[in-house]
């Protein structure tokens, strides 16, 4: 039986600057095999049905979750966090997760926007015990603006652990062309999961012939077989 608990993360700013308290879900199967710290995209937080589709599948994959919210979304605010807010945010989940899940395998990354903002903290500085990151639909460039995608994926090459780019044709945030030469430019750290047909919500045409649910499906096999693939000890 999973076990579900809601949390509050305090996130230290800065010295100058008082601790704010974002909140957080664990949800864990019996002795799980890895944990991702899952952030949210910058539209919706992480109670959005596609966050909780996620930690409910990977937690079917015996992967426990922390989903946790960015302080601009806890205070429902519309603007997202400047990076140094993000970035600590990142760092605090990642933390608790450790303090939760003592022993267990530590992913982080996260939707979008969540997954941004995790690569730029360990390209910063090396979020501790954190083994990979996994990027569901990572945003390398604005709508229609791919000629940008060069200065937004230019902080990855930093980037000292795996890395899951999981990813859909259909990706107008992360267009075939620049998406292919940007993860081609990371090596062997860098693996792509495609989903065929999906969009950057890992949405389906009805022509496709398959389903959002078939979409979701390999999109956490993916996910769950390439944290196996990355087993350390």
């Amino acid at each position: 039986m999973n076990t579900l608990k809601h949390l509050s993360i305090s996130v230290a700013p800065d010295l100058a600057s008082p601790d704010i308290s974002v909140s957080a879900i664990a949800l864990s199967p019996p002795a799980p095999e890895a944990c991702l710290v899952l952030a949210h995209g910058a539209g919706a937080g992480m109670a959005h049905p596609f966050m909780q589709a996620v930690a409910e599948g990977l937690a079917q994959r015996r992967i426990a979750t922390l989903r946790y919210q960015f302080p601009y979304m806890e205070q429902g605010k519309k603007r997202t966090d400047a990076p140094a807010l993000a970035h600590a945010t990142v760092r605090a989940a990642a933390a608790c997760a450790t303090a939760r899940f003592d022993g267990v395998r530590l992913f982080a990354g996260g939707k979008s926007f969540g997954g941004r903002m995790s690569s730029q903290a360990q390209a910063l500085a090396p979020l501790p015990v954190v083994q990979g990151l996994v990027f569901i639909g990572f945003p390398l460039h604005p709508s229609g603006s791919p000629e940008a995608a060069a200065a937004r994926a230019a902080h990855l090459q930093h980037v000292d652990v795996p890395m899951l780019f999981v990813h859909g044709p259909r990706d107008t945030l992360a267009e075939p062309g620049p998406f292919h030469l940007a993860t081609q430019a990371l090596g062997a750290l860098a693996t792509v999961l495609e989903i065929d047909g999906a969009d950057h919500g890992f949405h389906l045409l009805k022509r496709s012939g398959r389903s959002d649910e078939e979409a979701m499906d390999e999109l956490l096999d993916g996910i769950a077989v390439w944290m196996q693939a990355w087993r350390i000890g």
